[in-house]
């Protein structure tokens, strides 16, 4: 199955802050049945384009394996940021994959209309993001990531607002959502009153 862009199943949320939050969100709602947003190379190249990580104007060519290899980098990388944010040690084979990854040529900046160069464009960007994993999880921002609090949604994200107090993913998807079952709670109290 290709994956298009219009499948509401398969649309890329970039609302974590941060690349390496962004890719690990390309698994949706972990807490129930997991969605698949990269079910094929081509959503992945899709992913890679839409993120911003694209070498050049062409769509990045992504192999079956670098679809796997994204994959366990994804997996890597999420337990290693969820352990971050529990304070506890990472499991040692996601460190040594991560810092693997992390260690390979990632993306070159470009001046101009080409943004970005590399060799091999989608195995540097997946470099990239296990470095912005790196970082994150090594920096003063790792204590700003936060889960959002809808009970369907597992989306991880950087609380950059002013007072650190976001509580969903956004407002547009999350937020909107729990300021409407409030309503429909309080107006069904009301009526039985």
């Amino acid at each position: 199955m290709t994956a298009t862009s219009t499948d509401p199943d398969l649309v890329f949320p970039f609302i974590g802050g941060r690349p390496c939050l962004n890719f690990v969100a390309t698994l949706g709602k972990r807490h129930a049945t997991p969605k698949e947003r990269l079910p094929d190379p081509a959503a992945l190249a899709r992913w890679l384009t839409q993120a911003e990580l694209a070498a050049g104007e062409e769509p990045v060519r992504v192999s079956a394996r670098d679809l796997a290899d994204a994959r366990l980098l994804r997996e890597a990388v999420h337990r290693f940021v969820r352990a971050a944010m529990a304070g506890e040690t990472p499991d040692a084979a996601d460190v040594e994959l991560i810092n693997t990854t992390a260690a390979r040529p990632d993306l070159a900046p470009q001046w101009g209309a080409v943004r970005w160069t590399a060799r091999h464009p989608a195995r540097a960007a997946l470099a990239t993001v296990a470095r912005d994993a790196v970082l994150l999880a090594g920096g003063p921002l790792m204590a700003r990531v936060k889960e959002c609090e809808n009970p369907e949604c597992s989306l991880l994200f950087l609380d950059d607002s002013q007072a650190r107090r976001r509580r969903w993913c956004s407002m547009e998807r999350c937020g909107n959502l729990a300021k409407i079952a409030g309503y429909r709670s309080r107006t069904r109290t009301a009526g039985t009153a």
